[in-house]
């Protein structure tokens, strides 16, 4: 089965300096029927203003990935790390039994990213960060894992769940194929930018198709594409 849930029908928040839309229940937006799919608990598209950012605030027991889709992102954490990470790459934190961190936008120009929020196996355990380029030309017409808690996924980002976070690019009319382990995987799949089918169904840029039920994928771009999928618990 694969549920749309179009792009201007999310809840969300507009900051001024933050623009974001929730694909799930987050902050001030509550859908006791929208809380997860899965593991899968957040899922936000956000947009920063320049020279603004989220300031130090706590985060425990999540796994969170940020896919920066336009402009950079640059890290701040309690560990004493520090990054800045471009559009088409990756950061990922494993907050663990506890961590402080901010995200700012430090360019002159709006930033725009997904930040997805994965439930861990195991509660605690130390606080981590780490941050990789994927560049697009790499995953162009097929599927590269960018952040993984699976051990054969070794060139991906690591996470302490039992999920899987992927990227790629089409070109109108290609097709990537995704295989889950069985149907009872939840996949969440969300065009940055484009439009694609999935498995016949079409699904527009920022709009999220929730996925279950399924043991493969197809995705084919109706346009030039650029797309995230979770394959989670």
């Amino acid at each position: 089965m694969i549920k749309v849930k179009p792009f201007d029908k999310l809840g969300g928040a507009d900051h001024g300096w933050l623009k974001a839309r929730h694909h799930f229940s987050f902050a001030s937006y509550y859908d006791p029927e929208n809380v997860s799919h899965g593991s899968l608990r957040v899922w936000n598209d956000d947009e920063i203003a320049p020279n603004t950012g989220f300031p130090p605030h706590p985060h425990a027991n999540m796994e969170i990935i940020t896919y920066v889709r336009e402009g950079a992102i640059t890290h701040q954490d309690s560990l004493g790390n520090q990054g800045r990470t471009e559009a088409g790459d990756v950061q990922v934190m494993s907050a663990g039994s506890g961590i402080r961190h901010a995200e700012y936008n430090l360019e002159p120009v709006k930033t725009k990213i997904f930040q997805i929020w994965i439930e861990p196996e195991k509660q605690g355990g130390q606080p981590t960060w780490g941050a990789k380029p994927f560049p697009k030309a790499d995953r162009s017409g097929k599927f590269v894992t960018i952040a993984s808690g699976f051990a054969a996924d070794n060139d991906a980002l690591p996470i302490r769940a039992e999920a899987r976070v992927l990227a790629t690019t089409l070109k109108k009319g290609e097709s990537a194929e995704y295989t889950f382990n069985d149907n009872t995987r939840n996949g969440y799949l969300v065009p940055a930018a484009g439009a694609v089918e999935v498995n016949g169904v079409r699904v527009n840029t920022r709009d999220g198709a929730a996925i279950s039920g399924e043991t493969a994928l197809k995705v084919t771009a109706l346009e030039d594409s650029e797309l995230v999928l979770v394959d989670a618990a």
